[in-house]
C-alpha cells in the first residue's frame, strides 16, 4: 500500500532520539504528510506545530542543561540553541500559514473576484511554507557541525610567567 511508507511521529516519539535524529524525524514527517487546502491540512499544520514546539522546546531544555552540566553525546549548548531558534522561525511561518490556509478551506470561491483573492492566499500559504521549510534545513544544518577532537589530543601550552620584579631594600 503507497501509504503504508509515511512517517508519523508524535511528540513522545522524538523525546529518546538524538538532537539530530529527532529533527530528521520531524522533518520527514512533515515532508509526507502535505499541507492541502482542506480539514486535512489544517490537521496536518496544527500537527507539524506540536512537533516543531515540542522538539524547541526540548532542544532549549537539553542546551540549558548543558549550559550546567557537562552532557555526554549532545552536540555543545551553541548548537543546540541555534537550531532550536531555527525551529523557532519554522513555527513562525507555520503559523503565519494558518490565516490564509483557513481562508482557502472556509471561503467560498464561486465569485471571480473570490478566485483571484485565493490566488494572493494560495501565494501567501507557499511562502510560509517554503520559509519553514528552509528554517527546518537550517536547524538541521546547525547540527551538523563538525565535533572537535578531544582537548587531550592537543596539548594545551603553558601560560608565560613574567619574571618577578625584585625590590630594593
Amino acid at each position: 500500500m503507497p501509504g503504508d511508507d509515511l512517517h508519523t511521529y508524535e511528540s513522545a516519539d522524538l523525546d529518546d532520539m538524538s538532537p539530530r535524529q529527532a529533527v530528521n524525524a520531524v522533518t520527514a514527517d512533515i515532508r509526507d504528510h502535505h499541507i492541502t487546502v482542506d480539514g486535512t491540512g489544517l490537521f496536518n499544520t496544527t500537527r507539524h506545530i506540536g512537533l516543531l514546539c515540542h522538539l524547541t522546546a526540548s532542544l532549549a531544555a537539553d542546551a540549558e542543561y548543558q549550559l550546567a552540566h557537562n552532557v555526554t553525546g549532545l552536540p555543545p549548548a551553541k548548537t543546540l540553541g541555534a537550531s532550536a531558534g531555527h525551529l523557532g522561525q519554522a513555527i513562525a511561518h507555520y503559523t503565519q500559514a494558518l490565516a490564509p490556509l483557513i481562508t482557502l478551506t472556509t471561503t467560498a470561491q464561486d465569485t471571480l473576484q473570490q478566485k483571484l483573492d485565493s490566488l494572493d492566499h494560495h501565494s501567501r500559504l507557499r511562502v510560509h511554507l517554503d520559509d519553514a521549510g528552509r528554517a527546518l534545513v537550517a536547524a538541521r544544518t546547525a547540527l551538523e557541525v563538525p565535533r572537535h577532537p578531544a582537548a587531550a589530543s592537543t596539548p594545551v601550552p603553558a601560560p608565560l610567567r613574567a619574571p618577578a620584579a625584585r625590590r630594593r631594600a
